[in-house]
């Protein structure tokens, strides 16, 4: 894994392409799925949602249905893929540690005035613990989903015991996953969270916000971008005008997502554009 670093933007790249991709294919096809799975019950027409352009649909069980095996094969897909991509990049970074719980208590009683942040690694110890939580959401809606899908497909006659559980647990666990949806919305507009909302859309997040809060994920990055190219790059032939890019390359490190003080740090420098 690697942390680039580009001084002159002021900008780390938090999230590579993929992460993104997963992350807003979960993200929209989670809201669909919310969406239709509302539909399906009686209430489009009954508050007039049916009336709204474009959703005439919403008032039809079979279209929205429809709707939600299209939108689940999407969210199962990037679920798998999630978790069988960073299984085998050996990305821990989002698992919760020991210390998450009192940390994210102590973290909380900032935003109210009472003590100070401690220095944080890449992710905040609340997003490890909201991982975890969200995780399990979404596993048991999931599974209880695959159950009712066979069911309707291939089963009609398949155990009524194992329908009605997986009906009772997909409708609770339905709630829950709009409740943590209300709860990561909220969360990243808190001011102390706002600077990542840009790393939602772009990857990248501000440097000086990085070295502040994150400290210990820059720690084996931060030495070698803050010092000026020609003390780093003795050997390397002076240029005019050079733009200094950083890539801290930690695979001798940890492989839990923290900066670990084995990585060896690259500097690529790039002569500008007259």
């Amino acid at each position: 894994m690697s942390i680039s670093i580009n001084e002159e933007k002021n900008r780390i790249c938090r999230h590579g392409s993929l992460e993104l991709a997963e992350h807003w294919a979960l993200a929209l096809s989670g809201l669909v799925l919310l969406l239709s799975g509302l539909f399906e019950l009686p209430m489009a027409a009954r508050y007039k949602i049916t009336m709204i352009p474009g959703f005439a649909w919403s008032g039809d069980f079979i279209a929205s249905l429809m709707i939600h095996y299209v939108a689940s094969v999407v969210f199962v897909a990037a679920a798998f893929f999630h978790l069988f991509y960073h299984g085998l990049l050996h990305d821990r970074g989002l698992i919760p540690k020991k210390g998450d719980l009192k940390a994210s208590i102590a973290v909380i009683k900032t935003f109210f005035g009472k003590g100070e942040e401690p220095p944080f690694d890449k992710y905040l110890p609340e997003q490890r613990l909201a991982y975890l939580g969200m995780a399990a959401i979404f596993a048991v809606i999931i599974i209880t989903g695959l159950i009712k899908t066979y069911k309707n497909v291939y089963a009609p006659d398949l155990s009524h015991t194992l329908i009605l559980w997986s009906t009772w647990l997909h409708n609770i666990f339905f709630v829950l996953f709009i409740m943590a949806f209300a709860g990561h919305i909220g969360a990243i507009l808190l001011k102390p969270n706002r600077p990542m909302v840009r790393g939602i859309f772009t990857g990248a997040v501000r440097l000086d916000y990085a070295r502040h809060r994150h400290p210990l994920w820059l720690s084996c990055a931060d030495t070698p971008a803050s010092v000026p190219l020609v003390a780093l790059a003795a050997d390397t032939p002076p240029l005019v005008e050079t733009e200094a890019i950083v890539v801290a390359d930690t695979k001798a490190g940890a492989s839990d997502g923290s900066c670990a003080p084995a990585g060896q740090n690259t500097i690529v420098p790039k002569e500008k554009e007259e």
